[in-house]
């Protein structure tokens, strides 16, 4: 009996140790959890856009967070089981006791200095972009870290350089803009009953219309909507100043005007207001030109008629400046150029017949306002501006890079596989208006194909008309060739109709120079906002051993950006941008 005893006590010793303390839960190991952030997000199997859709997710929702993986993070979701989401798609909210290393500031808010402010997830350009924010918006400083401050935004805690901030102490959050009127500028926007992506969706507003702002706080503005008070994102809506001018249909005496436009359309319809949703309120017919008031997400504001005015497409403008010169230009930041040979002639205008105001040596360096057809405008010491030619120079930064005309060394005898998405039974995302990707891709190839072949390269199409071809056959392609590089084109789509702009992806990180030297140069030949490059987890990508990218060009599902993207004017910009990059990339 006693030996019993013995044998019983030790058996529960053994389980006793066996099961040990129970670990945390990845949930509770971790302390925090993540808030949705778009309206319809995929929960995948898996850190990845190749793996399967276990379930949906909804913005406002939170999950507890489990791990992160590059830019994916596992959630855990209510059944029991757990799933990925894309990191740049949700916010990270900390538990409160799981401290900071930020300081907590002394401030309690600070105004944006700057338009188009970054808001990245952490202290550091290192962090994934989660919105931008724009001058004079106000936003409650939650911690400061070095040079970086966290503040809550309409995106959710992000953090934006200092550099680009006012603090204000002991001040209201609420911005003085009551008695303004806001104009929005989204095609499609969410009015809410509270300020925060939690509150309910009540209506939308279009780009055009036209609000009476209460008060702002927080990159929230408060307007009266049906009688009562509701909240759209600040980031979306443009302060007009009241003046007492009780003619509403003519703008302001002393606001200047944008230049004038030639329509290059056969038919172009004016609207009231600068999205498709817009009225039908007259039409302009080819070669007339008319004053170009303003110009806001790709809608142009012209006075069609003496003392009447309307929006229309702005791509199917060809514009000039007040000078009369072409503007073909684009605005340029972040970069310099240096003279390489000593008497380089700066001219007035970008022409190489236009009077010379000075001449620049060998290693002056000069900022770059803008690009123009062939030439760079930048700034002079006396504090003007002159033009010279792009080909005669060395850049610095995110401008383009330019080749003499009918000079492309850079690019001759390189091997290049251009691969336009799907193709015969895979049609991939079909537009607002019926626009089917697989045909737009093969289009943009086509041209890009021209492009490059005139320079001397080597180029492969992994399809040249509406047939299928699998993944695996794309990738080989590119090996078989020994590419020097691969460039998969695409067209984006999602449920949010209101969402635009281009991105571009890499997955190896021999990959990333290339997705940045073509990014930069395609934003910077497109007027579509830039969604900037980032890991993307693309079967193209992923096996292939060549350098690879793969371009979205647009949102075929935002009506307005699919018309602009399938328009010929586009077209001609955004392969110019690609060849431009990968002379730059080649260089």
């Amino acid at each position: 009996m006693h030996r019993k005893k013995k044998i019983i006590l030790f058996v529960c010793l053994i389980l006793f140790i066996g099961l040990g303390p129970m670990p945390l839960s990845p949930t509770n190991a971790a302390g925090s959890s993540i808030k949705i952030a778009t309206d319809n997000l995929n929960i995948r199997e898996g850190p990845g856009l190749s793996y399967p859709i276990v379930a949906k997710a909804y913005r406002g929702e939170s999950y507890p967070f489990l791990s992160e993986s590059k830019e994916w993070i596992e959630i855990q979701l209510d059944s029991g089981k757990k799933g990925w989401v894309a990191d740049w798609l949700v916010s990270k909210e900390d538990s409160k006791d799981s401290g900071t290393t930020a300081s907590i500031s002394a401030d309690n808010h600070a105004a944006v200095t700057v338009d188009g402010l970054r808001v990245r997830k952490g202290p550091g350009t290192n962090y994934q972009v989660i919105g931008t924010i724009n001058k004079g918006n106000d936003f409650t400083v939650l911690s400061t870290s070095g040079d970086w401050v966290q503040l809550d935004t309409s995106y959710g805690v992000g953090w934006v350089s200092s550099e680009y901030v006012q603090f204000k102490k002991n001040s209201t959050t609420r911005n003085n803009t009551s008695n303004s009127n806001g104009r929005i500028t989204s095609n499609s926007l969410n009015i809410r009953s509270t300020p925060s992506l939690d509150g309910s969706i009540i209506g939308k507003l279009g780009a055009g219309d036209t609000v009476k702002i209460l008060s702002q706080k927080n990159g929230w503005t408060e307007i009266s909507y049906s009688g009562n008070q509701a909240w759209i994102s600040s980031q979306y809506v443009e302060v007009e100043k009241a003046h007492s001018d009780t003619n509403e249909s003519k703008p302001s005496g002393n606001k200047k005007e944008a230049g004038t436009g030639t329509v290059t359309a056969t038919s172009l319809t004016v609207r009231s207001s600068g999205s498709l949703n817009g009225k039908a309120i007259g039409s302009i017919s080819m070669g007339q030109s008319f004053p170009i008031i303003e110009i806001v997400n790709n809608w142009a504001k012209i006075e069609y008629k003496k003392g009447n005015f309307g929006w229309v497409a702005s791509w199917y403008l060809n514009k000039a400046e007040q000078s009369g010169l072409e503007s073909s230009k684009q605005t340029v930041k972040n970069s310099k150029i240096t003279i390489i040979h000593n008497g380089s002639n700066i001219r007035k205008s970008a022409n190489a017949s236009s009077a010379v105001v000075q001449r620049a040596d060998q290693g002056a360096m000069f900022d770059v306002i803008s690009i123009q057809n062939d030439w760079y405008e930048i700034r002079l010491a006396n504090g003007e501006s002159g033009y010279i030619a792009g080909w005669i120079v060395s850049v610095n930064g995110l401008a383009p890079i330019v080749d003499k005309p009918g000079s492309s060394k850079s690019l001759k005898n390189k091997t290049i596989v251009i691969d336009p998405g799907h193709g015969g039974r895979d049609n991939g995302t079909t537009g607002a208006s019926g626009t089917i990707e697989k045909t737009v891709t093969l289009r943009t190839a086509q041209l890009l194909y021209s492009k490059l072949k005139a320079t001397g390269a080597n180029v492969i199409l992994t399809r040249n008309n509406d047939t299928y071809v699998p993944l695996s056959s794309r990738v080989y392609a590119a090996q078989h060739q020994n590419a020097d590089a691969f460039i998969s084109i695409h067209y984006d789509s999602i449920t949010d109709r209101s969402v635009r702009g281009m991105t571009t992806y890499y997955y190896h990180a021999n990959q990333k120079s290339l997705a940045a030297d073509v990014h930069t140069s395609v934003a910077s030949n497109s007027s579509l906002k830039d969604r900037d490059y980032r890991f993307g987890d693309y079967y193209v990508l992923r096996e292939n051993k060549r350098n690879a990218i793969l371009l979205e060009l647009g949102y075929l599902s935002n009506p307005t950006e699919e018309m602009l993207v399938t328009s010929d004017q586009y077209q001609e910009m955004v392969t110019t941008g690609i060849y431009q990059g990968l002379v730059k990339h080649f260089r």
